[in-house]
């Protein structure tokens, strides 16, 4: 889905950025260009940011505690 029709960025390119290293809206602000026009996508470019460093860090959390193995 579009969230900034200014500059064409879609969720799928601000969720990529972020699996790419952005940890931030600014980051991504600055990598993509979101919300540096008219401004009316800054709220829903930001929740996307949260919801999408949020998801990445559960699913982080999950493999700090890996399964143990015992040698046979």
């Amino acid at each position: 889905m579009y969230v900034c029709l200014c500059q064409g960025v879609t969720d799928g390119q601000i969720k990529d950025a972020i699996y790419e290293g952005c940890c931030s809206y600014r980051d991504v602000r600055e990598t993509l260009g979101v919300g540096t026009q008219c401004g009316k996508c800054a709220c829903f470019a930001k929740q996307v940011v949260r919801e999408t460093l949020g998801d990445l860090q559960s699913s982080q959390a999950s493999l700090a505690y890996p399964a143990q193995f015992s040698a046979a």
